[in-house]
């Protein structure tokens, strides 16, 4: 006979972490975002995100914990790797609970698993919204000939700056409704020095690479952004291989980025710097639904 799993649900960070964080540790690579997300919550306050409460989830069996998600609403539902069971129960348990959510963001196939089970369940409308694929550093190669200029970590006075290609990068992506405030976000990584600006000759910032915080031996490079008429001149891969020299530096064990599957400039760029594919990530966005799940 097989056992549905059950998956304990929770709006408590204090407990989720103390009850999934060895898990989430277990991986720090596939699971970069559950880690830097809830750090940052730790941190920052559990509003950080969106005026709406964070909602955590964890699968248990046998006393070990195997799987996990959480959501800042307005934001996509982001799990852990599962199977096509687990997501099965997972989505069940949250229809029946009457939770609306505009999307779902993991691993490839856990992606595609989970959209498949909420329509089914629901009658909502699936859409691709994002594939990216998980990088991970191996030998760092730094671009040579380097463009001109020099990096320099980001300091208080260039916060207007920040928050001004913060909002760039943001409406370029398309991601607004998932992503820390602009304001919020430069304050944030100013205060660890999280952003690093490559300046040209004359000391105008050019381009910037941003990490997030060390947690669990990894930090994460993102974003990088340089303004449209600015590309092409080597600044945002002269940036990222500073942060990610610097990351080195820090003691990270893992140094990470993730880049969209449809921009093959950028991909083939961080691959020259030194990155090497771990995994496929898939984002789903639902549309109007039918049935439970959908008010």
């Amino acid at each position: 006979m097989t056992t549905i799993p059950t998956w304990h649900l929770t709006t408590d960070l204090d407990q989720f972490l103390g009850l999934a964080g060895d898990f989430l540790q277990s991986r720090p690579a596939h699971h970069t975002i559950q880690l830097t997300v809830t750090d940052t919550l730790r941190r920052r306050g559990r509003h950080t995100y969106g005026d709406g409460d964070p909602e955590f989830g964890f699968l248990e069996r046998d006393g070990t914990v195997t799987a996990a998600f959480f959501r800042t609403p307005p934001g996509r539902i982001m799990t852990t790797r599962l199977t096509p069971d687990e997501a099965e129960a997972l989505v069940a348990q949250l229809a029946d609970q009457g939770v609306e959510l505009p999307g779902v963001m993991a691993e490839q196939d856990t992606a595609t698993a989970f959209a498949e089970a909420w329509r089914r369940r629901t009658g909502a409308e699936l859409e691709i919204g994002v594939r990216q694929r998980l990088y991970r550093l191996g030998e760092l190669t730094i671009p040579n000939p380097a463009p001109a200029g020099r990096p320099r970590v980001a300091v208080a006075k260039d916060r207007e700056q920040l928050m001004r290609w913060h909002g760039e990068f943001v409406q370029a992506i398309g991601e607004h409704g998932a992503m820390i405030g602009s304001a919020e976000w430069a304050d944030a990584r100013i205060s660890y020095g999280g952003v690093t600006l490559w300046e040209a000759p004359d000391g105008t910032p050019v381009s910037m690479a941003g990490v997030t915080a060390k947690v669990a031996g990894q930090i994460r490079v993102a974003p990088v952004y340089t303004p449209a008429d600015l590309r092409g001149r080597g600044y945002a891969g002269a940036a990222t291989a500073e942060v990610s020299r610097a990351a080195r530096a820090a003691g990270a064990a893992e140094v990470l980025l993730f880049t969209d599957l449809a921009n093959p400039t950028s991909n083939a760029l961080y691959q020259r710097i030194g990155y090497r594919p771990v995994a496929d990530f898939t984002a789903y966005d639902f549309g109007p639904g039918t049935g439970t799940g959908q008010r």
